[in-house]
């Protein structure tokens, strides 16, 4: 099976590093008209290079996704440029760490804003156009902590569980127009953003023994996923979270089974 997305136009937010800068590679790899956006331009520059030696079409718009006017305009321009939106990669995203007693009315805020507001605000800016065309892709950034928060992470556990369900309302409402709304759960997967990597090796160690898969996930993976989400293979696949964690917790103890598989 071929997962065929020549000339499909593909808006990733938060592509200029990361997990979203892989996804957005991938669909040019893919051959894909890509639309990579990030709060600034100059992250981006890795995209116009890539697409010039891919040879295909798309641009690098930057856009703050908690802006409601700058994501509609942003959605308009897409259309005026390439005629349409099929798929919307919304990968943009914040960690804020702390205790719920800890955290500051402006983290909260600040990570609501990101998580959830600006996934809910590319989603409205693309909806019409999609209905329009009655065809789209909407694959939205949840995380693993939707499914199994994490202490001192709770406002960001929070936001994730809002975007999933966010999703399946999204889904519902744009069925009738073969529209798939889908959103994918990261789990341990490290980034500048969290850190993983640059822990103690026994705190990687602890992290590593939850995992069903006893590894660090790659963001490679990760984009294998969306990829699949976002193509006609998943036409009857929406209102879903698909876990992309290595089995985070899939078990009880999933370290056991290491241990017996060494003695």
């Amino acid at each position: 099976m071929e997962l065929d997305l020549s000339g499909r136009v593909v808006v990733v937010t938060g592509a200029g590093r990361g997990i979203g800068r892989v996804i957005a590679e991938t669909f040019v790899r893919e051959r894909a008209v890509v639309v990579g956006v990030d709060l600034a331009a100059d992250s981006l520059a890795w995209l116009d290079e890539a697409r010039a030696a891919a040879g295909v079409d798309g641009a690098s718009m930057p856009c703050d996704v908690t802006d409601g006017p700058g994501t509609t305009a942003l959605v308009q321009e897409v259309v005026e440029r390439f005629g349409r939106v099929d798929v919307l990669v919304n990968n943009a995203g914040v960690i804020l760490e702390g205790r719920i007693e800890d955290l500051s009315d402006e983290d909260w805020d600040r990570c609501f804003a990101v998580n959830v507001g600006g996934t809910f605000k590319m989603c409205r800016a693309v909806a019409g156009p999609m209905k329009a065309q009655r065809s789209g892709r909407i694959v939205n950034a949840a995380s693993f902590a939707a499914i199994v928060p994490a202490i001192g992470a709770g406002a960001y556990a929070a936001t994730k569980s809002a975007v999933v369900q966010l999703t399946r309302a999204l889904a519902g409402e744009l069925g009738p127009w073969d529209v798939t709304v889908n959103c994918y759960a990261p789990g341990m997967v490290p980034t500048a953003m969290n850190g993983f990597a640059d822990m103690p090796e026994a705190a990687q160690e602890r992290l590593l023994d939850t995992l069903t898969l006893r590894r660090w996930g790659d963001p490679q993976e990760v984009a294998d996923a969306v990829l699949f989400l976002a193509s006609d293979a998943a036409r009857y696949v929406t209102g879903t979270l698909l876990d992309v964690s290595g089995g985070k917790l899939a078990t009880q103890l999933p370290q056991r089974a290491y241990e017996q598989a060494r003695a």
